[in-house]
C-alpha cells in the first residue's frame, strides 16, 4: 500500500509543478537556513570557546640558567639566560605536554639593523613559526617565515611596524634586504604588534639567530597554554620534564654557599641538584615584579588557588555563552521551519479542495479513511523530504562560501545533516496531518457531489 501511495503521490505532485516547486522551495529555504545557522553557530561556539579559554595570562617563560633571589629560604628563582642548559629539543619536548598550545624556542640579541641609508639599534628575536600566534600579531605586509626557513636557517626576517617606519618610511619593505651583524637578511613580512614595545623588533628563525651569536643552545622557550587556568599545572609539568631531560635528580655536591654547576648560584634543595633553568608564568612574573622577597613568595604560594578560580569562572562564562548561542539558533530554526511548514500546509489544503471528487470516487470504490489519510501524508512528507535534501545541499554550499569568502568559521557535522533531514520529515508529518485528516473525513456522497 505504501508503494502505491508513493506512486500516486508522485503523479499528484507532477500534476501542478509550479505549486509543488514553490512548496519544496519553502522547505528548502527553511532547512538550508537551519543548517547554515547550525554551522555558523558551531563555528561561533568554537571561536568563543577558544577566546574564553585563552582569556587572561596564558604565557609561560622557560629561561636557561638559575639563581636564587633573596637567599635560599625564599626559593624564588630568576633566570639569567647566560647558561647553555636549554636546547631546541627541550622546546620540542615541552610542546608535547598536555595543555600546551604553542612552544617557541628563542635566541635573543641586540645589534644594528641597517639598510643602505638607515640604521637602527634594536632587539633581534630568534623564534619558531608559532611566535606571532603566541603574541597575537597580525601582518600589515607579507608573512612570517615558515618551518622550512627554520630548518635550513634561512636569512629571512620579519620586522615590526615601528622598525619599518624607521628604516623604510612609507615604502613596502617586503623582498628588500637589511644587514644584521654584517649579513644580509631578506624581509618577508611586517607584523603589527599589540604591545608597542614589540614594534621595533626584528624576528629571524632561531636557527639563524644561533648562527648569528655562535651558539647551539637557546636562551628561552616561550610557551602558550590552551587555558589560562592551566599555567601552574603546565609549569610544574615543564619543571619535571626538564629535570628528567637534564638528569638533575641525582644528589648534589654542596660546596659552601654555592654548587658547582658551571657558575650557577644556589644552595642544594632537599639534597638534589638545583634546576639549571627557570620557569615562570606570565601572571607570576607580573604580580611579583618590584615586590620584596617575602611578599613575592606569598603570592607565588597562592598561584594554584588563583588559577583554579580563573578556571571555574571561565568554565561558567563558556557555559553561559553556549546556552545563549543554543537558544538563538533554536529560535531561528523554529521560525524558518514554521514558515516552510505553513507553506506545505497551504499547498496540501488547496490540493484537498481541488481533489475532492477524486477523494469521493476512491471512498466509493472502497478506500478507507486511513488510506486517504496515508495518501495525503505521503504527499506532504515527500514535499518535505525533497525540500530537505535540496536544503542540505544549499546549506553545504552556503557554509563553504561563508568560510572561504567571509573567513567566518562554519562547521557542518554528520549529526547536523541527520538532524536537518529528520526535522524536514517531522515537519511534513506535523503540517501535513491536518489537510490529510480533513481529506479522510470527507463524506463520499458529499465529495462526489462537489463541483
Amino acid at each position: 500500500m505504501l508503494t502505491t501511495s508513493l506512486k500516486i503521490a508522485q503523479k499528484a505532485l507532477k500534476r501542478n509543478k509550479l505549486r509543488t516547486g514553490l512548496a519544496v522551495l519553502g522547505m528548502t529555504i527553511g532547512v538550508a537556513a537551519v543548517l547554515t545557522m547550525f554551522a555558523l553557530g558551531t563555528g561561533a561556539q568554537e571561536s568563543v570557546s577558544s577566546d574564553v579559554k585563552s582569556a587572561g595570562t596564558t604565557m609561560i617563560f622557560v629561561r636557561s640558567g638559575n639563581f636564587t633571589k633573596g637567599g635560599e629560604e625564599s626559593k624564588i628563582p630568576t633566570g639569567m639566560g647566560s647558561s647553555n642548559s636549554l636546547v631546541a629539543d627541550d622546546a620540542a619536548a615541552i610542546a608535547k605536554i598536555d595543555g600546551v598550545k604553542y612552544a617557541s624556542a628563542n635566541v635573543k640579541d641586540r645589534t644594528w639593523v641597517e639598510t643602505s641609508n638607515q640604521r637602527f639599534y634594536t632587539q633581534i628575536i630568534g623564534a619558531d613559526v608559532d611566535y606571532p600566534k603566541q603574541n597575537g600579531w597580525g601582518f600589515a605586509k607579507g608573512r612570517f617565515f615558515k618551518s622550512k626557513d627554520v630548518e635550513s636557517a634561512e636569512p629571512v626576517v620579519a620586522i615590526g611596524t615601528t622598525l619599518r617606519d624607521r628604516l623604510f618610511g612609507d615604502e613596502n619593505p617586503v623582498g628588500k634586504n637589511v644587514q644584521l651583524r654584517g649579513k644580509s637578511y631578506r624581509v618577508v613580512g611586517v607584523f603589527e604588534a599589540k604591545d608597542e614595545d614589540q614594534g621595533d623588533f626584528a624576528v629571524v628563525p632561531y636557527t639563524a639567530a644561533q648562527k648569528m651569536v655562535g651558539t647551539s643552545s637557546i636562551q628561552m622557550v616561550t610557551v602558550s597554554a590552551e587555558q589560562a587556568g592551566e599555567t601552574t599545572r603546565i609549569s610544574d609539568a615543564i619543571k619535571k620534564l626538564l629535570r628528567e631531560r637534564h638528569r638533575l635528580d641525582k644528589p648534589a655536591v654542596k660546596t659552601g654557599s654555592a654548587i658547582g654547576l658551571g657558575g650557577l648560584q644556589g644552595g642544594s634543595i632537599s639534597g638534589s641538584t638545583p634546576d639549571d633553568f627557570t620557569v615562570k608564568t606570565q601572571a607570576s612574573e607580573a604580580l611579583t615584579k618590584g615586590l620584596n622577597t617575602s611578599v613575592a613568595a606569598f603570592i607565588l604560594a597562592n598561584m594554584p588557588q588563583m588559577d583554579q578560580t580563573n578556571s571555574q569562572e571561565m568554565a561558567g562564562t563558556l557555559s553561559r555563552a553556549g546556552s545563549t548561542m543554543t537558544a538563538l539558533l533554536a529560535a531561528i530554526a523554529t521560525i524558518s521551519l514554521i514558515v516552510g511548514g505553513i507553506g506545505i500546509m497551504n499547498i496540501m489544503l488547496v490540493s484537498v479542495t481541488e481533489r475532492t471528487r477524486e477523494i469521493g470516487i476512491r471512498r466509493a470504490m472502497g478506500a478507507r479513511q486511513r488510506d486517504v489519510l496515508e495518501q495525503f501524508l505521503v504527499e506532504a512528507i515527500s514535499l518535505s523530504v525533497f525540500g530537505g535534501v535540496f536544503g542540505i545541499v544549499i546549506g553545504f554550499i552556503a557554509s563553504f562560501v561563508i568560510t572561504n569568502v567571509l573567513h567566518w568559521p562554519a562547521t557542518i557535522s554528520i549529526t547536523a545533516v541527520g538532524l536537518a533531514f529528520g526535522i524536514a520529515a517531522v515537519t511534513g508529518v506535523f503540517f501535513g496531518f491536518y489537510p490529510a485528516r480533513r481529506a479522510s473525513l470527507l463524506s463520499p456522497i458529499d465529495a462526489l457531489r462537489y463541483e
